[in-house]
């Protein structure tokens, strides 16, 4: 098939997309080809929504459709504390939960010096203006546990040291329903180190 040819085209356009290999990109291009031409003109025009409609919050770093976003502008939600995460989708992952009711700030990546990713890098800057301009007394880091999420936490925690904020991680340990034969060693170290009591 011709490198030019539209199949061609929009097959390496899907494959660029993280998780999405050649294979997986043809059949979503014959997938669309079977679609009516007004589902695909839906999800054309929402996909480039997403970049003519979002920017990213003053506050947070967050996605906004305006200056601040939903969350931000939620006089609700405790000012008083911050979820730190890697991206803005971490976001939507807290939302779900329902559980957390706090502000959040997103660093856009986290600290890795083997892919020149360095605190300047980040959205550190703005998390700082943050904690100094107003009543912040509590900082959740939410990183992923990898070894650049735990240098980004510590990184953060040494940052605030003496600042009146309190630097609190995630809770780590053993899913519900994991079978202790299939955790990890450093999962199940991480949950004996933060044992509860129970009741």
């Amino acid at each position: 098939m011709k490198t030019d040819h539209p199949i061609e085209v929009a097959v390496r356009a899907l494959s660029r997309l993280p998780g999405i290999g050649r294979r997986t990109a043809s059949r979503l291009v014959f997938h669309l080809l079977n679609q009516p031409r007004e589902e695909v003109t839906a999800l054309t025009r929402a996909l480039a929504d997403l970049k003519e409609q979002l920017q990213f919050c003053h506050r947070c770093e967050g996605l906004a459709e305006a200056d601040l976003c939903d969350i931000c502008a939620d006089p609700a939600r405790d000012v008083g504390v911050i979820c730190v995460v890697e991206q803005p989708r971490d976001v939507f992952v807290i939302e779900q939960t329902g559980a957390y009711h706090g502000q959040y700030h997103c660093l856009h990546g986290v600290l890795s010096p083997i892919h020149g990713v360095g605190p300047q890098e980040l959205r550190i800057d703005s998390l700082l203006w943050r904690i100094e301009t107003g009543g912040v007394h509590e900082l959740i880091v939410a990183t992923n546990p990898t070894h650049e999420g735990e240098a980004t936490g510590a990184y953060l925690a040494q940052l605030l040291a003496g600042r009146g904020v309190q630097v609190t991680r995630l809770a780590r340990g053993i899913p519900v329903g994991g079978d202790l034969e299939y955790i990890d060693g450093l999962t199940l170290s991480r949950a004996l180190e933060g044992r509860a009591p129970l009741a």
